[in-house]
């Protein structure tokens, strides 16, 4: 059973070396076969594909949003993450086109909120494994970010995005080495324990 309008908001891409963050705003039918939905984490590829054709095809209304690599060295991964759930959530309300937007709350995964025009808004840490409009957003949100990545991989083949889809594998980090940085390199990501690569 779904609670009625409930609209989540998720991210894909924060822990990344490359590409954008992507979000995504899902509001769900009432009557949406939520047995397809999970976090998308949790999914296959596969599955993960299928449940985004059906959220697509029979949400009440979606949209996804994008911070790029640059905006992201500019104002960091974190206020970046944010910026495309604001994208993503109003792009959702403009999709309304001057009918009535049903009365919704909003939850989003995390800790943190966006700034949007909304009258309820919390963050729930763990919410795209318990709320299903949740992990409709997160499953769109995957999605979307793993095809842009296979996309920015026919530019740049020599670093493997359609494989690692830009997380900061050894293959990845060892193209990096070998080839520099590409155009969407996140000049200011950090590895654990390593520190910033000396790529820039």
């Amino acid at each position: 059973m779904i609670e009625p309008c409930v609209c989540g908001i998720d991210e894909a891409g924060r822990g990344p070396m490359a590409g954008p963050v992507c979000a995504a705003s899902v509001i769900l039918n009432a009557d949406f076969d939520i047995s397809m939905l999970d976090d998308s984490k949790k999914l296959s590829e596969k599955k993960r594909i299928s449940a985004m054709r059906e959220i697509c095809l029979h949400a009440t209304a979606w949209y996804i949003g994008w911070a790029s690599a640059a905006e992201i060295d500019d104002i960091n991964i974190l206020n970046a993450s944010l910026l495309a759930m604001k994208r993503a959530y109003e792009g959702m309300i403009a999709t309304f086109a001057g009918n009535e937007v049903p009365s919704h709350r909003v939850i989003t995964d995390g800790l943190y909120t966006p700034d949007i025009q909304a009258a309820d808004c919390k963050a729930y840490p763990k919410a795209d494994g318990n709320y299903p409009a949740v992990m409709a957003a997160s499953i769109l949100a995957k999605t979307a970010r793993d095809r842009m990545m296979v996309r920015y991989s026919w530019f740049y083949p020599e670093y493997g995005y359609e494989k690692h889809k830009g997380y900061p594998t050894a293959a990845h980090i060892r193209a990096l080495k070998v080839c520099g940085p590409s155009p969407i390199q996140r000049a200011t990501f950090h590895l654990k324990n390593e520190g910033q690569l000396d790529l820039f």
